[in-house]
């Protein structure tokens, strides 16, 4: 007798992947891990949301390091803005509910975007402001460069 699917979920993930898709595919659905499935499904939908804030911090982080240290100002700041900016446009015109959750994952973002910044540079997070000193939309902005 073979492995059932739920113990190959534990055992050989991409080999259950593989094995579930053919399941699905033969219309084999009583043989299939629903429980499991779901899962995957929910934290695909969670890796999204962890990638739009990951990706807003990584923004907000360079928006304040531009902000605070103009002397510092360079390309690859630049390049890490445009390319988160570029990111979250993917992000959230892929998916309604993620757009409508981006108040929440902003304010999360700002959070981790003050700890890397001061990381970066040397200023302690307490002199950053309370609340992002700029809005979701002035951050998705292209043409937004904080002075």
């Amino acid at each position: 007798m073979g492995i059932s699917n739920h113990e190959l979920h534990e055992k050989d993930f991409y080999a259950w992947t593989k094995e579930t898709a053919q399941l699905l595919k033969d219309g084999k659905v009583s043989e299939v891990d629903i429980m499991n499935i779901a899962e995957e499904i929910e934290d695909m939908g969670n890796s999204e949301k962890r990638a739009v804030v990951s990706q807003l911090s990584r923004l907000i982080a360079h928006l304040l390091k531009w902000k605070y240290q103009p002397g510092l100002r360079g390309n690859s700041w630049k390049t890490s803005i445009n390319g988160a900016r570029l990111q979250l446009s993917y992000f959230l015109e892929s998916s309604k509910l993620l757009k409508k959750e981006s108040e929440e994952n902003f304010i999360k973002a700002y959070k981790l975007g003050i700890q890397w910044a001061s990381s970066d540079t040397g200023i302690e997070v307490k002199n950053f402001p309370a609340e992002c000193p700029f809005t979701l939309e002035q951050c998705l902005d292209e043409n937004f460069w904080p002075e």
